[in-house]
């Protein structure tokens, strides 16, 4: 045997030692029934959320503002200062730079939590607040937040009007629907105009910054679709005081029933903490009583996000068990482990198929209800990314039942069809969801008003597609695959909407087009690998920042197991296994495996709201590296073959 393919096969038995341990890890952590859950965490807006949440709550009395919760409020706070940075700040990402509302969020939790402002920890928070742009800089919701309780000008905040319940063209289902569930409930309390109290003294006035106008920045054009809603936002001020209030009762009435239908059968309005937030509110807002089982529910739930073992305090945006589970599982199957653990995956994965209609339908009338959502129970939300990564784990698992298995994969793969966007690509909740205009609206700078077609949801519904024995050649298929081409970026990538963010875009837009039976020799999938090897880090292993949407264009950073595990993936699937590019990204993960089996993550590889809000799934760092080195294992036993 020569010496190259003796540190070949080298290389390959001590990548399948590593996944071996990757297994073992994975395993260990595997609840008694069968699914993974492993924990997701943010930035500290979640936490600052919370203590002004509180303080809707548990309102002061007589000025003084003592509430029942004052411990958590006081985790709350330290949490928020364990983050800050050193120019003051606080950033919406690890190692990311100092964020206006993030900054303006911190500041006024910690005030109502008691730090005094003179303190060095406020006096720094302060005049990094001023440095970018003052309290005027801050995005809508913030500013919306704060108007609640008298903290900032409700004239200058967008307006947010029931009546978008009442708008013809299913206008509500023209949001995407995190933004949908978030408006609706704000919406409510928006219309009460409560004007919550504060402590006695409390204001903010010290954060505005003189000369800078609070008002909305029109356009320097006269005719855009951002100067159309500002005007509309005027409009609806006066309506607010003058317009026919049976219709505003109307429209608040329809709005609350909106909401408390998609209360049940789900853990919290949406799932998701922001309207999970609003729920409360909105439920105040509409006049229930505290001891209401409805609203005692929807407290309890938001505060089951809230993560406190005695040595950290932090909230989770929401649970993402399906989608752990689904992934953990997939990868856990590309190698020989004890069938029992996957089979009491699969069974846990097929018991939480939704069977109701969902927002979806207002789309898809006619599809029969499936798919999975992302939460242990989110029925009116199941989403096509989830459902898409079930169905891939499913294609390689067996459960108890093989009569309901196989009737929930006809179920599934029909609604995944049926969810094809007319454009020939897939969103994550919604179809056709590209009213584009609508990112104009005054409160849609959270960057997420819509759902749109992305290339990692695509690619990975073609490869669910195909994994199910959906011929190459289906209409819908090719009109994905041409999807994919269309959309692929000048320097050979793809951008990755709900992962960081080129390099995750490019995997699994890779993956979908080879299990579409696209030849790895076509032009765009060769520019798509010499891009991903271009940007290969010099240890090895692949990095990119969440810094890659503010500049439109991959931004390097730190290598990520997770990362790395991406770049990894989408060569195998460019036909790549023997490059000295992959091999160094095998490497790298060899050499930063931990003696557990694990791997170490700090930096955030997960996007909720692209510039606004990315999330770390801590186990990407782990499932998605198992099935890298399964799969490079795999290949290049293939290739030898």
């Amino acid at each position: 045997m020569n010496a190259a393919l003796q540190i070949a096969n080298s290389l390959e038995s001590a990548a399948g030692r590593a996944a071996s341990r990757a297994a073992n890890f994975l395993l260990s952590v595997q609840a008694a029934n069968g699914h993974w859950c492993g924990e997701l965490t943010a930035d500290s807006t979640l936490e600052s959320d919370y203590i002004l949440f509180e303080l809707w709550v548990h309102p002061p009395v007589d000025g003084r503002w003592n509430p029942p919760t004052r411990s958590l409020i006081d985790k709350a706070a330290s949490s928020i200062l364990e983050r800050q940075l050193p120019d003051g700040g606080f950033n919406i990402y690890v190692k990311g730079p100092s964020e206006i509302s993030a900054s303006v969020k911190a500041y006024t939790a910690l005030k109502l939590a008691g730090l005094d402002p003179d303190e060095e920890p406020m006096r720094k928070l302060r005049k990094r607040i001023l440095e970018l742009g003052g309290i005027q800089a801050a995005n809508g919701y913030v500013k919306v937040n704060l108007s609640l309780f008298d903290l900032f000008p409700r004239k200058y905040c967008p307006t947010i009007p029931p009546e978008i319940v009442l708008l013809p063209f299913d206008f509500l289902y023209q949001m995407s629907s995190w933004t949908r569930a978030i408006v609706v409930s704000l919406a409510i309390v928006h219309a009460a105009n409560p004007r919550r109290p504060v402590p006695s003294g409390f204001h903010l006035d010290e954060l505005w910054l003189p000369g800078a106008s609070p008002a909305f920045a029109r356009d320097s054009r006269l005719f855009t679709w951002r100067n159309a809603f500002l005007a509309l936002d005027s409009f609806l001020k006066w309506w607010e005081r003058h317009g026919i209030q049976s219709l505003r009762r109307k429209a608040v009435e329809q709005a609350g029933e909106w909401m408390a239908e998609r209360l049940h059968h789900s853990d919290g309005l949406g799932a998701i903490y922001p309207p999970m937030m609003y729920a409360v509110m909105a439920l105040d807002a509409l006049g229930y009583r505290e001891d209401h089982p409805v609203r005692v529910e929807a407290i309890r739930q938001f505060n089951g996000l809230m993560v406190d073992d005695g040595k950290r305090f932090f909230f989770q945006p929401c649970f993402p068990p399906i989608w752990d589970t689904a992934i953990a599982a997939y990868a856990l199957s590309q190698i020989t482990v004890d069938k029992a653990p996957l089979r009491r995956a699969a069974d846990w994965l097929l018991s939480k198929e939704v069977r109701r209609k969902g927002d979806w339908s207002v789309k898809r009338p006619q599809a029969e209800p499936s798919g999975w959502a992302f939460e242990y129970t989110n029925e009116f939300y199941p989403d096509v990314d989830d459902t898409a990564m079930v169905m891939l784990a499913l294609s390689r698992l067996d459960t108890s039942d093989p009569a309901a298995q196989r009737a929930c994969h006809r179920r599934a793969l029909d609604w995944l069809l049926a969810m094809q966007s007319k454009d020939g690509g897939w969103a994550a909740f919604d179809a056709d969801n590209n009213w584009e205009f609508l990112n104009a609206v005054p409160f849609a700078d959270h960057n997420a008003m819509l759902d749109p077609s992305c290339a990692d949801i695509t690619g990975r519904v073609l490869e669910a597609l195909s994994a199910h024995g959906v011929p190459h050649g289906h209409p819908a298929v090719r009109r994905g695959v041409e999807w994919l081409v269309k959309h692929q970026e000048a320097d050979g990538s793809w951008y990755g909407r709900w992962g960081v963010a080129y390099i995750y875009g490019t995997c699994f837009a890779l993956r979908g087009v080879a299990a579409s039976g696209e030849s790895d020799r076509e032009a765009y999938v060769l520019r798509a690998a010499e891009w991903l090897r271009a940007i290969q880090n010099a240890d090895g292993g692949w990095g990119e920042s969440c810094a890659s949407y503010d500049n439109g264009a991959f931004t390097p950073s730190p290598s990520t197991p997770s990362q790395t595990a991406w770049a990894i993936l989408g060569l195998l699937a460019a036909g790549d296994t023997h490059s000295r590019s992959i091999e160094s990204g095998v490497e790298y993960l060899l050499e930063t495996q931990r003696p557990d089996g694990s791997w170490e993550e700090e930096l955030a590889t997960g996007t909720g709201f692209p510039k606004v809000f990315y999330l770390n799934y801590h186990l990407y760092k782990d499932d998605f590296p198992l099935l890298a080195l399964a799969s490079f294992v795999k290949r290049r036993a293939n290739s030898s073959a």
